[in-house]
């Protein structure tokens, strides 16, 4: 099976490359059905519709696979697919999806970034996947992988908690790593990652893992 994916030695991109990574990684994403796009439930699509769909060349295309940012791009033959970050709508099944990473089995801390004002609705419901079919996890507080950049706070999830409660976190292909949700009771610590953050994190802290945290 030949996949490709981006290597760190990627070329710096033009702003229309950009763009044109921007729209792919939202077509294979979420709006393949929206394009008239056949997706299968675990994300693929016919690379020719791609094409046709976006205006680009197969050499373009493969470019922009290797530069790929996020890792996230794959391409098997004659289909290509982001290996996670689907939304909902987008045609894909949490079970086929599921059946494409491999099941995670680390003990360390994973993470999950989010923003400040939802933390008392975590501390009630968990981290819920929202328009997606997953939540995502870093596998640490520095990876590029798994979480978006700009975030108030990571949360720090249990993954022996997670297993003891018969559930499972996935990895993507990119290394992301996945799961269907996370109960609070699985949520064990929490880092302020701005400056504003930082002076409410004592605050954060009690609401989320209770007094004395």
């Amino acid at each position: 099976m030949n996949i490709m994916n981006m290597n760190s030695d990627r070329p710096e991109r033009s702003k229309q490359d950009v763009r044109r990574s921007k729209r792919l990684s939202w077509l294979l994403r979420h709006g393949a059905p929206e394009a008239g796009i056949h997706m299968d439930p675990a994300g693929w699509v016919p690379i020719e519709e791609v094409l046709r769909s976006l205006g680009l060349s197969r050499s373009k295309l493969d470019e922009l696979v290797r530069t790929n940012s996020k890792k996230r791009l794959q391409v098997v033959g004659g289909r290509i697919r982001c290996c996670q970050g689907h939304s909902s709508r987008s045609g894909v099944s949490a079970e086929a999806l599921e059946a494409s990473w491999a099941v995670y089995e680390g003990d360390e801390t994973v993470w999950h970034g989010t923003s400040a004002g939802v933390i008392p609705a975590i501390a009630r419901e968990g981290v819920l996947p929202q328009s997606r079919t997953h939540v995502h996890l870093a596998p640490g507080l520095g990876s590029v992988v798994g979480k978006r950049a700009q975030v108030d706070v990571m949360i720090g999830v249990d993954p022996r908690l997670v297993r003891g409660a018969g559930q499972t976190i996935w990895r993507a292909p990119n290394g992301v790593l996945l799961a269907r949700r996370i109960e609070p009771a699985h949520i064990v610590e929490l880092r302020a990652m701005t400056r504003r953050t930082r002076a409410q994190e004592a605050e954060l802290r009690s609401t989320l893992l209770g007094p004395g945290a």
